[in-house]
């Protein structure tokens, strides 16, 4: 096997409590988190043995940076350092999940790598010791490993697949996807966050909030909805909950916002008409904004 392919899928907050900040400078959150069916493909080639950096890489997007910088290297190299693995691998990124958008790109190529990587060497690695390396590369990263639905706790490195039933309740919902032709900088909205008072939701209500989800089976995804982030970012770039109230007054829809944005999302109805939906989004924020119409994985 010289060359392998993952999919490198784009995630939605379904819920997002961020309930403090640690002596560490990460804060603590409690998030129901889902993949979507769409995101990036990412392919690994075997070059053979060699000295310095393990990999390189190439984008399809001239944006992306496809230097140390990249999760996907730094993936590479602490693949290495773990395993003692000295092969020297080129990868190749197409990418779909624009960034800055909240919805976990840069970290789910970074999983991707370590799954390329460790199908390459031979699989030296089981899943506790990939969940490991994942966590060490970034907060939101060792979520991927689960392929499903889960909640995430802590800084984001404790993960819990959630129940089948629960799972069921969120696998196949249409979703819709919609990005501003400006980011959000994860660090900046965090700092933001911190410097509001009152921004915290106690831990206790966080972990209330996704219990009562969890035990009542006829309960919607959309009671579950929600995003402690929302109020620091909304307060700078107005142009998010501008349309977002649109999108409720004139769709009856639920949108929120994912992550530290700026994406932000809407689960749609059955037989929802898109078109009128994806007009007053475009409307709102030029052609240059970014639509997608998925599913929860």
């Amino acid at each position: 096997m010289n060359t392998v392919t993952v999919f490198s899928p784009a995630k939605l907050n379904l819920f997002l409590a961020v309930t403090g900040r640690r002596e560490d400078g990460y804060h603590d959150l409690v998030s129901v988190v889902a993949p979507l069916a769409w995101g990036d493909e990412l392919s690994a080639t075997l070059l053979g043995p060699g000295l310095g950096s393990p990999g390189t890489l190439a984008c399809d997007d001239p944006a992306v940076p496809v230097d140390e910088t990249n999760l996907v290297l730094k993936a590479a190299r602490a693949f290495a350092t773990a395993t003692g693995w000295s092969e020297r691998v080129h990868f190749t990124l197409k990418k779909r999940i624009p960034m800055g958008a909240g919805i976990g790109g840069g970290s789910s190529n970074g999983v991707a790598a370590l799954r390329a990587l460790n199908q390459l060497a031979g699989n030296p690695l089981a899943e506790p010791a990939l969940a490991t390396l994942a966590a060490g590369l970034g907060s939101d990263c060792a979520l991927f490993l689960a392929g499903a639905p889960v909640i995430m706790r802590g800084r984001g490195e404790r993960v819990e697949l959630l129940g089948e039933s629960e799972r069921a309740r969120l696998s196949g919902r249409r979703v819709l996807v919609f990005k501003p032709a400006f980011g959000v900088a994860t660090p900046w909205a965090y700092r933001r966050l911190a410097a509001t008072s009152g921004s915290y939701l106690p831990p206790a209500d966080a972990e209330a909030r996704v219990a009562a989800w969890r035990g009542d089976p006829a309960a919607p995804v959309e009671s579950l909805l929600g995003n402690t982030l929302e109020t620091a970012v909304f307060a700078k770039h107005l142009a998010l909950p501008a349309l977002l109230g649109e999108l409720r007054r004139h769709c009856g829809l639920a949108p929120r916002m994912s992550g530290s944005g700026s994406a932000c999302y809407s689960l749609l109805p059955s037989g929802a008409d898109l078109p009128p939906i994806e007009a007053i989004i475009r409307d709102a924020w030029g052609p240059q904004c970014f639509v997608c119409d998925t599913v929860l994985a």
